[in-house]
């Protein structure tokens, strides 16, 4: 992600719940995951990553796709 591209995404981010701040630095640090490894990484229950999830996606902040290692599991990363 650009420099240009970040200062345009830290507003939005700034203005969310807790929890998807620190999803969203989590994903930033670690690169893509699924929500498991979220939870793990960053010690929120499931139902918390889910709703931060939900929260980034909504404004476009975090994309996914089917993993390909499971596809009964989504890999979640910030969208560029």
């Amino acid at each position: 992600m650009s420099a240009a591209e970040s200062d345009a995404v830290e507003p939005v981010v700034s203005e969310l719940p807790p929890s998807s701040k620190l999803v969203y630095k989590v994903l930033e640090y670690e690169g893509p995951m699924t929500q498991e490894e979220i939870a793990a990484e960053s010690r929120l229950c499931p139902r918390t990553v889910r709703y931060a999830l939900g929260t980034l996606t909504e404004h476009d902040v975090v994309d996914s796709r089917v993993s390909l290692a499971d596809a009964r599991q989504s890999k979640y990363w910030i969208e560029e």
